[in-house]
């Protein structure tokens, strides 16, 4: 498989969009996992089933998020060897991160059954959609190493370069996610159960079929005997930047759920509204949470191609294309919050329509902020100091938690203190990053991962 040379050589913005594009494609793809769910769920089922749906939603992100994380961290590692050309040590980190990975998803996996009870208890499921949220979960719970196996194939391959095989493994995935959906809860009437059992078939037809691809056809995926040992320098680096990351991605998720559970004690109209708007929001800015991703890769080829130059460039196009596309989609998210939200609402659900274009006015009002924050992250984590990023999503969800927490206390605020901490939380943790940056440009040199 050759490297996408152009993240290393020729036009900045070029080079990254050519690699981010695949990545968006595929990432919309997997988000119709989910969409196709509450979609068909609101529709056929009921708002009692959206909200369960939309809470397990909450739940499943924040436990892959820590799978997640461990695989965008390795990957950076994987993208800066690549990038420096020390094969021997790259195939020793892929053998590393996979059995670490391994590990820790076998560990989420048993405790997400375990203590399935205690989880539901701390989000405030509400008496009604508790048993459907309980069997929604405990399904999709099954599927957590599938997505394991996918992310990690899926960031050995981004890491060369290649963000389209990926996205092949999403389309067909997203297509029998969404057949299987149909077919499971309309004419066959399974419920909740079919909406679960038609993602975890999807995921694990992605995740087998990426990691037959990467074997046969990745040569740095050929490990012979001599790759396969534990290095005590190699299991500290893969395990520095992959747990940094994947504290940093479940803080975030964690502060996610966090708010889902205060939006729960708002009742069931409030949980089936935020689930919808979640799925808009997921639509509208996941091309810059993507690209943010793509930008980590591209970083971190620069840094070990030692090309500190590009690195700036490519700092200043990246704030450009998020500038120009979140402005965008938050115009049209605000001219068309009303058709958006029937897609996943009944017309005649007319207050549910209110809550969720109400969150919509306030939230993609500020979808610039979380474009940034995304940018931020993939920077610094492709630099090698996911510390900031931690630092920075402290900074975001510690807001953004408090905030709401305190605001929709107030009886005349009430659920709109949730919203508006939002972009609050954002715009702080923004402030610092870009501090940070400055303080990068002015310094003679950019310091990065250490080998």
């Amino acid at each position: 498989m050759k490297s996408n040379d152009k993240l290393i050589n020729g036009n900045e913005t070029k080079g990254m969009l050519s690699f981010a594009i695949p990545m968006i494609i595929g990432n919309i793809f997997q988000q119709l996992y989910n969409v196709a769910d509450t979609i068909i769920v609101g529709k056929f089922i009921g708002p009692n089933a959206l909200a369960a749906v939309g809470s397990s939603f909450a739940v499943m992100v924040f436990l892959t998020s820590i799978i997640l994380g461990l695989c965008m961290g390795s990957g950076a590692v994987f993208s800066y060897l690549y990038g420096a050309h020390e094969m021997k040590k790259l195939k020793n980190s892929l053998f590393t991160s996979f059995l670490f990975i391994g590990i820790v998803t076998l560990i989420i996996n048993l405790g997400a059954i375990i203590f399935i009870d205690d989880i539901l208890r701390l989000i405030q499921i509400p008496a009604e959609v508790l048993t459907d949220t309980r069997t929604y979960l405990l399904i999709i719970f099954y599927g957590i190493t599938f997505t394991s196996i996918y992310n990690y194939f899926a960031s050995v391959v981004r890491s060369m370069g290649n963000s389209v095989i990926p996205l092949i493994f999403l389309i067909i995935s997203a297509v029998i996610n969404i057949i299987l959906d149909i077919i499971f809860v309309v004419p066959l009437d399974m419920g909740v159960t079919g909406a679960a059992y038609a993602t975890i078939i999807a995921q694990g037809f992605s995740a087998i079929g990426i990691a037959i691809y990467s074997i046969k056809k990745v040569p740095e995926m050929g490990l012979s005997k001599e790759d396969i040992y534990l290095d005590k320098k190699m299991i500290k680096m893969i395990a520095n930047y992959s747990i940094l990351t994947s504290i940093q991605q479940s803080i975030m998720n964690f502060g996610i759920l966090m708010i889902q559970g205060l939006v729960n004690s708002f009742g069931v109209l409030a949980m089936a509204a935020f689930a919808a708007v979640v799925k808009i929001d997921s639509f509208a800015y996941m091309p810059v949470q993507d690209f943010g991703n793509a930008f980590s890769t591209f970083i971190a080829q620069n840094k070990g191609a030692n090309k500190e130059k590009r690195i700036r460039n490519g700092i200043r196009s990246a704030v450009k294309i998020i500038t120009i596309y979140s402005v965008a989609i938050s115009i049209l998210v605000l001219v068309f919050a009303k058709p958006l939200m029937r897609i996943f609402i009944d017309g005649n659900e007319t207050e549910i329509l209110g809550i969720g274009m109400q969150y919509l006015a306030i939230v993609a009002s500020f979808y610039p902020l979380i474009g940034y924050l995304f940018m931020l992250y993939g920077l610094f984590r492709g630099l090698g100091k996911s510390e900031v990023s931690i630092i920075l999503t402290i900074a975001s969800l510690g807001t953004r938690v408090a905030l709401a927490y305190i605001l929709s206390a107030i009886p005349t605020i009430g659920i709109l203190g949730i919203w508006w901490a939002i972009p609050i939380g954002w715009g702080l943790a923004d402030l610092i990053g870009f501090i940070k940056v400055g303080t990068l440009f002015k310094s003679k040199r950019i310091s990065g991962i250490e080998n």
